[in-house]
């Protein structure tokens, strides 16, 4: 008798999986394009950071000209008036800092001056100020750690002050106000730099 002819079964979709072999793919090529977006955004991140880097160093332009030393005495707490010899640039001081900010009256030299100890910069114009532009002055007050407040008598139009430091100048514009602000404002060259310019006595903007 003639043998039957065994007729394939087409295999299973298991069977066809299992024996089925993998693509290959072009893993080098891959990892190479991994390798290059990695590397582009660290040239990009670097770029950015060195965009800011050289941002806050052409913004720190050092010391103005103009700017005198003040022989300060000891960063001391006292209470009641102090009869500071001139517009007082540190030394004993009141409790209780001076809040920052823009006064349309003079302020307690007491308080402004625990500001300074905290690295406060304190413009001060002579009060009426008609020869100075006050709003351009009290535009700085929008800077951290500045205050800017009128002075009874005071001679040079406007007078910049940090901690035994002073600065004269002849008009609102000057652009060594905010030179002085950039340098001087929060500085260590303040005893108690970190110290803060709000929550303390005063009410910017209001007279009284």
């Amino acid at each position: 008798m003639p043998k039957r002819k065994e007729m394939k079964r087409p295999p299973s979709d298991r069977q066809a999986t299992a024996t089925k072999r993998p693509t290959v793919t072009d893993s080098p090529r891959r990892d190479w394009r991994s390798i290059a977006l990695w590397g582009g955004s660290i040239v990009v991140m670097g770029a950015f950071i060195a965009f800011l880097a050289s941002g806050v160093a052409s913004e720190k332009l050092g010391v103005p000209d103009g700017v005198e030393s003040v022989a300060v005495g000891e960063a001391r707490h006292v209470e009641g008036e102090i009869d500071y010899d001139g517009h007082p640039a540190g030394g004993e001081h009141s409790s209780v800092w001076l809040n920052c900010g823009a006064y349309p009256d003079p302020v307690p030299e007491e308080n402004a001056v625990h500001s300074l100890e905290h690295g406060a910069v304190w413009i001060t114009y002579e009060a009426g100020g008609e020869n100075v532009d006050i709003d351009r002055l009290n535009g700085f007050a929008g800077r951290n750690k500045v205050i800017v407040s009128p002075v009874l008598a005071q001679e040079p139009p406007v007078l910049v002050t940090a901690w035994a430091r002073h600065m004269e100048a002849q008009a609102a514009d000057d652009p060594r106000i905010n030179q002085f602000i950039v340098e001087f404002a929060g500085a260590a060259s303040a005893p108690e730099p970190g110290g803060l310019c709000t929550g303390g006595i005063g009410q910017p903007g209001r007279s009284g």
